[in-house]
């Protein structure tokens, strides 16, 4: 696990997820919708829920820093990394589903 204080870590996480989602789906979906002449904003919502797993694995660093967390929080009795890597874990969920969130409102999908 890395170095930096828990609570730096747990906004990065939060923002990281946030950031994918946004720039994932709008850059990357909006973009690739433009060029190929598919509907733009329907393609952004689709993106945003097709990447959604993929911000929270980026914003918590990888899957094996995670399992790693896991294990040495239920082998050795380390409950406070296992508390720690859950919760950094629930901030990168809240980041991917504001920002899925987010695009919805701007796109008024689903209304």
């Amino acid at each position: 696990m890395n170095q930096q204080p828990f609570f730096s870590s747990f906004i990065e996480s939060y923002f990281i997820a946030l950031g994918v989602i946004l720039g994932g789906a709008l850059v990357g979906g909006g973009l690739a919708a433009f060029l190929t002449g598919k509907p733009m904003l329907s393609e952004v919502i689709r993106i945003s829920d097709m990447i959604r797993i993929w911000a929270i694995v980026t914003a918590i660093g990888g899957t094996f820093d995670a399992i790693y967390s896991f294990e040495k929080g239920l082998l050795d009795a380390a409950t406070k990394d296992l508390f720690k890597q859950t919760l950094l874990i629930v901030s990168a969920f809240g980041g991917a589903q504001t920002g899925a969130t987010l695009l919805k409102w701007i796109t008024q999908e689903y209304i």
